[in-house]
């Protein structure tokens, strides 16, 4: 994947990325919104020093540690990646918490439409603003999203200093162990 230049950032301001997904997923996971380099390369989670990936794969989701330009094969892991807001931003605090709810009220209809094993947020803040969650932690919720489960994950963005790499593949981690349960008690 070609490094963006100081331009092709700045033109990506605005633009989207096609969410992965498919019916039946195990985890459709679901982050706030595009970065620049993820609207500029079109890949999910591309910024250098976004731990997404590695946090996958360390807690157990892919046998190997995928790259953005990889993100295609997750599919065949039952995993699947959408956001809740469309536009790319340089930052997440540029969406207005009118974008999120409406991000919110998209979502589910595409949980509804195509039934995941469970939905990941990625970020309580956004999960609170999106759902009207005011008290939302981290980890399982009690409420579903249209019929599905929903676990919050920390942000990956390597601007999210409350969580180690360690801290966050163990958040994944304790999600890869509630999936895996769900599929033996199925």
């Amino acid at each position: 994947m070609r490094r963006p230049s100081a331009a092709d950032l700045a033109a990506a301001h605005g633009r989207s990325i096609p969410d992965l997904i498919a019916d039946d997923l195990s985890v459709l996971f679901c982050g706030i919104n595009p970065g620049l380099w993820s609207a500029a390369t079109g890949h999910h989670f591309a910024r250098p020093g976004n731990r997404f990936w590695p946090a996958l794969h360390a807690g157990g989701f892919t046998p190997r540690l995928l790259r953005p330009a990889e993100q295609g094969e997750l599919l065949a892991y039952g995993l699947g990646i959408t956001n809740l807001a469309a536009r790319g931003t340089a930052r997440a605090d540029e969406l207005t918490a009118a974008e999120l709810r409406e991000g919110g009220a998209l979502l589910a209809a595409k949980l509804a439409a195509h039934r995941p094993g469970w939905l990941a947020v990625l970020g309580v803040t956004a999960y609170r603003s999106a759902f009207g969650q005011r008290h939302a932690v981290m980890g399982r919720q009690p409420e579903r999203i249209a019929g599905v489960p929903v676990w919050v994950l920390p942000n990956p963005s390597g601007l999210n200093a409350h969580y180690t790499a360690a801290a966050l593949a163990a958040a994944f981690a304790e999600l890869h162990t509630a999936v895996t349960q769900d599929h033996r008690n199925s």
